[in-house]
């Protein structure tokens, strides 16, 4: 798995005995043998978990310190045979001095000892009375410690599998310039923090929304592990928090207040935190010329485990959907975006009147829906909005009423203009057989749709307002100068799946119950450009996800090809993941062929799109952050996915995908 940048992690909370460090050490070597059978390549523990943090003056005792280092001696031979590196706190002596600070540890020997930067000294922390605060600017050190010769310091970056991984302990976070900022700019993805905070009422949320801050801040994954049960001693309790970020998305937590040991684990997509550092000009900008040291890097011969099959979290197969717990306000603030950007240019242009088709499908829907909003909140009558409906040879009886109803209920002006006898005069003006129902006859009907709607702005001191949305650009699911055209598109970075979803939180939260009929109705309709003659029923006989493949999987891709840039297979082993058993490997394979296709043939239409409100990280404006030659070749996406072809035996039941995928 880690050949796709996934690296497995994990935060520990074993049980402690104060000062107990033979008891400490036979804790740590449990959660580092249960580490190993989960496949955790990185394990961390808390701030001097070997001692305990409680120790108080005790830390001035000999005894305690020489312990300790006997148990760092133990700790490495017991755990040599593991294939896991692992992060413990443990009090060290240094040129006379006591420094608290993190040994790395892997294979039976110390990788590097990191000491602690900034000692709190107040309210209940007194560690400046007992440890030195480990300098910045200092130079890192060689020493002897445990039987090991090591480095000492903490400018050291840990080199596994090209990903990098550093070290700051507890009230490091906190300062105002952490020393893990430096340590992301100098190249390091993942952040381990080893810490013994207590816990206070409300300190919880601001402990998670420190470290969520400071995980995207440096656009790195981010483990922190604090003491738990056994620590809290004379006035401070310990609950035993453990958080595992990435880019400030919480992937796991521990339990509050559990009085056993515990292990959390994630999968930290490397991969995904380098692309988006790429893409983010300003993160490696460096106005501070004293944030820029000297690191030291260490090799962690590691190698990555071969029966890493199946993610430790979960990939969402609808990435474009807010969230379950903040949904509503999610889609609130998308419409929003769309009414407030389609307000700007009324206002700007002076127009009088919005004009756009209307079908009775789902597009047209949401930006009959964003236009009647926008009206509203500039105080403008409904009816200065003119929804046209254009029924051709392919308009279902479905579709027709629907859009027939939606208008009505929205109180606006309403035309109704047949586009059959237009669509046949021109078809004996280019000398096309009607009977033969290619791409002209298809494409026809939309142009002449589109010259319908301009022709009655410009009758009516209007704005043709475009209904296609983001997928279809994506696909190039649309006619060139037909609907691809308007003069402003309110769908234009709405991706398909979320269009569906803002119809339905609009039909909840934002409309009468006659209009609410209506949309669920349309919700229900399959998605058709109804191009093609109906039955002897009136229904429809062309469905667009029979033709380019469903909208789910296109949309999945979508997201992970712009926001990413991933690769064809890390995108393929996402989508399997993602899906699990509803599409089976051969499937996702040729959809994902098709998009490659579609996406690189189809570009020149998106490179005169009309404008558009952008409304999420991904969007497809030529203009900005989607600037790709019409002529670009599809050649080395398409090799790599026959690649995966070839790799690939075929299945007769979908959950075979995932087996082969894990035997390779």
């Amino acid at each position: 798995m880690s050949c796709y940048g996934f690296f497995r992690v994990a935060a520990a909370v074993p049980s402690v005995v104060v000062s107990d460090c033979e008891f400490n050490f036979r804790e740590i070597v449990k959660l580092v043998e249960r580490a190993h059978d989960l496949d955790v390549q990185f394990v961390l523990f808390p701030e001097l978990s070997l001692t305990s943090y409680s120790c108080g003056d005790l830390f001035f005792q000999r005894t305690l310190i020489s312990g300790a280092e006997r148990s760092v001696v133990d700790l490495l031979s017991a755990t040599k045979d593991f294939p896991v590196c692992f992060i413990v706190g443990v009090p060290v002596e240094h040129n006379a001095k006591l420094y608290n600070c993190a040994v790395v540890c892997f294979g039976g020997r110390i990788l590097g000892i990191v000491p602690k930067t900034f000692l709190p000294n107040y309210s209940e922390f007194y560690e400046k009375r007992w440890f030195q605060a480990y300098n910045l600017n200092n130079v890192t050190d060689k020493i002897e410690y445990a039987g090991n010769d090591t480095l000492f310091g903490t400018n050291i970056l840990f080199d596994f599998c090209d990903a990098k991984f550093a070290v700051e302990i507890c009230e490091d976070v906190w300062s105002v310039i952490p020393p893990s900022s430096c340590h992301a700019i100098a190249g390091a993805s993942l952040i381990f923090n080893l810490s013994a905070s207590n816990e206070l009422i409300s300190k919880r949320q601001y402990v998670k929304s420190l470290i969520a801050q400071q995980s995207a801040r440096c656009q790195a994954g981010y483990v922190y592990a604090s003491a738990g049960f056994g620590e809290s001693t004379t006035d401070v309790v310990y609950t035993g928090n453990a958080y595992i970020y990435e880019n400030g998305k919480l992937l796991a937590e521990s339990e509050r207040f559990k009085l056993e040991r515990q292990l959390i684990a994630a999968d930290i997509d490397v991969e995904l935190l380098a692309s988006e550092r790429c893409k983010n000009t300003t993160f490696f900008c460096e106005p501070l010329g004293e944030v820029k040291r000297r690191y030291e890097v260490v090799d962690v011969n590691l190698k990555p485990s071969v029966s890493q099959g199946k993610l430790m979290r979960k990939i969402c197969p609808t990435p474009f959907i807010p969230a379950t717990d903040n949904y509503d306000e999610s889609c609130c603030e998308i419409f929003s975006i769309q009414v407030a950007g389609l307000a700007k240019r009324l206002i700007h242009t002076g127009v009088k009147s919005l004009i756009l088709g209307v079908s009775g499908g789902l597009d047209s829907t949401l930006a009959l829906l964003v236009c009647v909003k926008t009206a509203d909140k500039l105080g403008l009558p409904r009816r200065m909005i003119c929804g046209v409906t254009m029924p051709g040879f392919g308009t279902s009886k479905r579709t027709h009423a629907n859009a027939i109803l939606l208008m009505k209920s929205l109180n606006i002006e309403m035309k109704e203009i047949n586009i059959s006898a237009a669509c046949e005069q021109h078809f004996r003006d280019i000398e096309h057989d009607p009977n033969i129902h290619d791409v002209t006859y298809e494409n026809t009907q939309a142009r002449e749709r589109t010259q319908i709607l301009m022709d009655l702005a410009n009758q009516m001191n209007g704005l043709v307002v475009g209904t296609g949305d983001m997928s279809e650009l994506a696909l190039g699911w649309t006619t060139y100068n037909g609907d691809q055209m308007s003069m402003y598109g309110v769908n234009a970075g709405i991706p398909k799946t979320l269009v569906r979803h803002l119809v339905k939180w609009v039909a909840e939260n934002q409309i009468d119950e006659i209009a609410k009929r209506t949309l669920y109705d349309i919700l229900d309709t399959p998605v058709s450009p109804e191009l093609l003659p109906t039955d002897a029923h009136g229904k429809t006989t062309q469905f667009t996800e029979d033709l380019v493949g469903q909208y789910r999987l296109h949309d999945f891709f979508l997201f992970y090809v712009l926001r990413y840039g991933f690769t064809p297979g890390k995108i393929y082993f996402l989508a399997n993941s993602a899906f699990g058993n509803e599409y089976s490997g051969d499937e996702i394979l040729k959809w994902l062929e098709v998009f490659y296709r579609r996406f690189f043939g189809q570009q020149f239409k998106r490179s005169c799109m009309p404008d558009g409100a952008k409304v999420g990280s991904v969007n497809l404006s030529p203009r900005g952050d989607w600037r790709m030659p019409s002529d670009a070749a599809a050649n080395l996406w398409l090799k790599e996915i026959e690649q995966l072809k070839s790799n690939e035996q075929p299945k007769k039941h979908k959950n075979h995908t995932r087996k082969k995928l894990n035997e390779s």
